[in-house]
């Protein structure tokens, strides 16, 4: 089994199921409607990583309160702290679940892209967001991941997709501003997401502390909430 996945098995215990009531339940041709299913608590911590990239490029602006309000939440139990991790090290392969996010262009260094795709095929969960918006920053990701996954395309969620219905269920992301509605990509291996991508925000800046220097861009609302669901759902999938 790999390394990832035997960590999270033995640290975790599946804490959510999703499902769709039974087709009597509900008219014909109407969407499908999730409902998150809270099981036994745990025992033990989930810690996340922050990645260090390229050039030494990471962010200070990625909040950590969705870890914090996911213990309130639900019966999952992380640390409230994102610790900094080199997208090269063997060390990323402790973490089930990492953020990475950022402001600018940057590229990858070829031993960076190799653990990447390693660390996504042995079980573990990334969620890149652009920072502030970050247009260069989008490009560069799309640019890279698509070097890492050369056959493997980013696509588009559906909101009927299991991910948007773990522990809070969200049927839209809209942005703060423009009243524009966000979206989210993902990267399938072997019939499960491995990892998000999102264009806007997620990285819900005005919860960030005060060593966050990020102008905000035109970040997700409930990036919150969307944090603590993928969060869940790299553990129980």
């Amino acid at each position: 089994m790999a390394r990832i996945s035997t960590l999270v098995l033995a640290l975790i215990l599946p804490l959510f199921a999703w499902a769709e009531p039974p087709a009597g339940d509900k008219p014909p041709g109407a969407p499908p409607v999730f409902e998150p299913l809270a099981l036994p608590p745990i025992v033990g911590s989930v810690q996340c990583a922050n990645l260090v990239y390229g050039n030494d490029k990471s962010s200070v602006c990625f909040s950590g309160n969705f870890l914090k309000q996911l213990a309130v939440d639900t019966h999952i139990t992380a640390d409230p702290n994102l610790v900094r991790v080199k997208l090269e090290s063997p060390d990323l392969f402790e973490y089930p679940f990492a953020i990475m996010t950022g402001e600018g262009d940057f590229t990858l260094t070829p031993v960076q892209r190799e653990n990447m795709r390693n660390y996504l095929i042995q079980g573990g969960f990334i969620v890149a967001s652009a920072g502030c918006s970050s247009e260069p920053w989008a490009r560069s990701f799309r640019r890279e991941i698509q070097q890492v996954f050369t056959d493997t395309p980013l696509k588009e969620l559906e909101f009927t997709h299991p991910i948007f219905h773990t522990v809070h269920d969200i049927g839209r992301l809209d942005c703060k501003k423009g009243g524009r509605e966000a979206h989210l990509e993902g990267l399938q291996v072997d019939g499960k997401i491995v990892l998000i991508f999102s264009a806007d925000g997620l990285n819900e800046t005005s919860k960030a502390g005060a060593n966050c220097c990020c102008c905000g861009g035109n970040e997700i609302r409930n990036a919150g909430q969307m944090n603590a669901n993928l969060l869940a759902y790299t553990l129980t999938h």
